[in-house]
C-alpha cells in the first residue's frame, strides 16, 4: 500500500510528523551565540595583544635603562665609598667622644682652679683676712700683683720680669718671660712674650701645658 501512494506525498507528511521547527530555532539559537562568543574572544584577544605590545615596551626601556645603570656604576666603587663612609663615621662619632671627655676634664680643672682661687682670695697673700684687706693698706697694687703671682705659681706658671740694665731680672721691667712647669709630665716650657701673638693664642698654649 505505501508503495503505491506518492512518494512526495509520503515525505511531507513524514516530515510534518517529525516536527522539526523547534530543532531548526535551537540550531539558529546556538548558530548566534557562538557567533557572539567568537566576536568576544576576538576582542579579547586583540586587548590582550595590545596589552602584550605595550608591556613589551616597557620591558624593553626599563632593560635599556637597567644597561646604562650597570653600566656607569661600580660595585667596587659603591662598596668603597661605603667603606670610606663608614670610617669617617666612626671617626667623627670618636671625636666628638674625646671632645666630650676633654670639656669634662677642662670643667673639673675650671672648678678646682676657681675653689683654689676662692680659696687663695679668702687668706689673702700673708694669710691675712682677704684679698680686700691687703688692698686695703699703702702698698695695695703691689698686694695685687703678688697675689696675681701666687695664683699663677699655684698653676704651675712663674712669671719673669725683663732686664731693665740693672743686671737684675726683678728689677724694674716688665714681665715678659713665663716658666711653665707640669708636674704630672714632668716638661717645663718658658714662652717670651714679646706681643707678636695675641693674648688667646698665648692664654690657649698656656691651658694646654698646664
Amino acid at each position: 500500500m505505501l508503495l503505491e501512494e506518492d512518494p512526495s506525498l509520503l515525505i511531507r507528511h513524514t516530515i510534518t510528523n517529525f516536527n522539526t521547527a523547534p530543532d531548526r530555532l535551537a540550531i539558529s539559537r546556538i548558530s548566534e551565540s557562538l557567533s557572539t562568543l567568537a566576536q568576544a574572544r576576538e576582542l579579547r584577544i586583540r586587548e590582550a595583544e595590545s596589552s602584550l605590545k605595550k608591556l613589551s615596551r616597557q620591558l624593553s626601556t626599563l632593560s635599556n635603562q637597567h644597561r646604562e645603570l650597570t653600566s656607569t656604576h661600580s660595585s667596587a666603587a659603591h662598596a668603597s665609598e661605603i667603606s670610606r663612609l663608614d670610617t669617617q663615621k666612626f671617626r667623627i662619632a670618636k671625636s666628638a667622644s674625646d671632645l666630650e671627655m676633654e670639656t669634662e676634664r677642662l670643667q673639673g680643672q675650671l672648678d678646682e682652679l676657681n675653689a683654689r682661687l676662692q680659696e687663695l682670695e679668702m687668706q689673702g697673700v700673708d694669710g691675712g683676712d682677704g684679698v680686700e684687706g691687703v688692698r686695703g693698706g699703702d702698698g695695695g697694687v703691689e698686694d695685687e700683683v703678688l697675689l696675681r703671682l701666687k695664683v699663677y705659681r699655684s698653676l704651675g706658671m712663674e712669671l719673669e720680669k725683663s732686664d731693665d740694665g740693672s743686671g737684675k731680672k726683678d728689677g724694674g721691667g716688665e714681665f715678659n718671660r713665663v716658666v711653665l712647669r707640669n708636674d704630672k709630665r714632668g716638661d717645663v716650657h718658658v714662652v717670651k712674650i714679646d706681643g707678636g701673638f695675641s693674648r688667646f693664642f698665648y692664654a690657649n698654649y698656656f691651658w694646654q701645658n698646664l
